[in-house]
């Protein structure tokens, strides 16, 4: 029998190589200063996906319309591959990346990340009947679908030989949990909260093990020759979890409202994230007005 994802899935795919058409925009900002220009994995949902009527929505499409309202400036917000995006990034096509960007040190050293405004956890889904994983042990000699250009990928790939596992990597996350449904891989790895928004809409897909030990920021990468626009649009998400906005869309988005302690909730000191490269210390008030 076959099986099919709900249309929002099925469309993920649309996204990937589009131009104009598949961005979302802000409205017109000041006249002075020429539009922010982001991109997102348009796959990646509940961060970015596909409409049905055209354009991509989201928790990463909300959020950064309105860090650009704030900054009063336009924003552009295109949708391609993630693997893409941060050469993308690099060569100046964007000024920062709108997609979820797990913190790593080997990235940290070459980029410069906001703050996290979301944790993030390496969480596995399989296919509803098989098998639950418990420990790595379970998960040797299987073949594990993943979205290319991750931590996913790199956790998969690192692991490969101790584990017996194989790697199926995809340009896009809805067909690495196809690959899952249709018995080509017997688990996905990919963040908790994709995990969970895909098994929440495909009742064949069920969200399983998380990965111990494995807490990351997901934040905002720009170039190393970006530090004042990194710490704006910081100072800009610190106000905006200060009055509640970003626990309020992430309710909206993941279903819950965030702890206390969530990164949604707690302003980091200095810039960045504290512990990685780029860190930057010094003590600031954010401008909140």
């Amino acid at each position: 029998m076959k099986l099919f994802l709900p249309v929002a899935l099925c469309l993920f795919t649309a996204v990937q190589g589009l131009g104009p058409a598949a961005r979302a925009q802000a409205p017109t900002g000041s006249a002075n200063q020429p539009p922010l220009r982001c991109a997102v994995d348009g796959t990646f949902a509940p961060h970015a996906f596909p409409k049905l009527e055209g354009g991509v929505q989201g928790f990463q499409i909300d959020l950064f319309q309105e860090v650009a309202k704030r900054m009063g400036r336009a924003i552009t917000i295109d949708s391609a591959s993630f693997s893409g995006l941060i050469p993308a990034l690099n060569a100046g096509r964007y000024d920062f990346l709108c997609a979820p960007t797990t913190v790593t040190p080997e990235r940290a050293a070459n980029l410069l990340f906001t703050e996290g405004y979301l944790w993030t956890e390496l969480q596995f889904g399989i296919r509803r009947g098989s098998p639950p994983i418990k420990s790595e042990e379970d998960l040797r000699g299987r073949t594990i679908s993943v979205n290319k250009g991750t931590p996913y990928e790199q956790w998969v790939t690192r692991n490969a030989e101790r584990l017996d596992l194989k790697l199926m990597a995809f340009d896009s996350q809805a067909d690495a949990v196809q690959a899952v449904l249709q018995g080509r891989a017997q688990a996905n790895l990919s963040g908790n909260t994709v995990v969970k928004y895909s098994a929440s809409r495909t009742p064949q897909f069920v969200a399983d093990w998380v990965l111990p030990g494995t807490r990351m920021h997901w934040a905002t990468p720009f170039r190393q020759d970006s530090g004042a626009l990194r710490n704006q649009v910081e100072e800009v998400i610190e106000c905006m979890k200060k009055d509640g906005t970003v626990a309020r869309l992430s309710e909206r988005w993941f279903g819950a409202a965030p702890k206390e302690e969530d990164a949604e909730r707690v302003v980091f000191p200095g810039y960045g994230p504290p512990g990685n490269p780029g860190y930057d210390a010094t003590p600031h008030e954010p401008r909140c007005g």
